[in-house]
This record gives structure tokens, sequence and C-alpha cells, in this order.
């Protein structure tokens, strides 16, 4: 089974060769394939995470079918985006604590 880290590599060197544009974009976001059990009996479902800051977020999110597209094709159910910024701001967030090295990628694309 291929491992979440390969598979999002994986997604961003198929975005860079096909769309180098785009590939430009996300070398400025934190990209991650999230899995999570969904139905009964419970389905694995994967997707891909695009973290970025809220200054770029608008430009990729405009390029949301293309890469809604490649994911398809790489049997991935669906694309989300999420502005770094805020989510680090958030008090509320338990993200430090549960994620430690996520949180630090993410104060990297934040700035």
């Amino acid at each position: 089974m291929i491992t979440e880290d390969i598979l999002a590599k994986e997604f961003i060197r198929v975005v860079e060769n096909y769309y180098p544009q785009l590939g430009e974009l996300l070398d400025g976001c934190y990209v991650k394939v999230i899995t999570c059990y969904w139905g009964r009996p419970p389905k694995r479902l994967q997707y891909i995470g695009i973290y970025c800051s809220a200054e770029i977020l608008t430009y990729v999110q405009a390029k949301k079918d293309v890469l809604r597209e490649v994911a398809d094709n790489m049997g991935l159910v669906q694309v989300v985006f999420l502005n770094a910024s805020r989510l680090l701001r958030d008090p509320m967030s338990k993200l430090k604590q549960a994620h430690p090295r996520l949180w630090l990628d993410l104060h990297w694309v934040a700035t």
C-alpha cells in the first residue's frame, strides 16, 4: 500500500510536470494526503489537503478544477483548500499538540 507521504509527493510531481505554473504555486503550500473512514461499514477515503497562506489561497483555488482532475485520476476523492494562517491563529486548535510537525510546516507556509 502506498503511504500518504509518497502519494502527496506523486501528486505534486504530476502537477509540476503537466501544469508548471500551478506547480510553482504549490511550492508555497503544504500538500498532505488525508485519510478518513466513512459509512457503515467504514470505507477508507483519501483526499488531498492543500494548506496555503491567505495570499496564495485565492490563486490556488482558481485552479481547483485542474487539481481535482489530477486527484481523481490518482484515485483520491477530493481536494480541500485550507488557510494555514487562519488555522494557526485559531485559539481552539489542538494542532500543535496533536501534530507538532504539521504545525511547524504550516508556520513555514504562512510566512
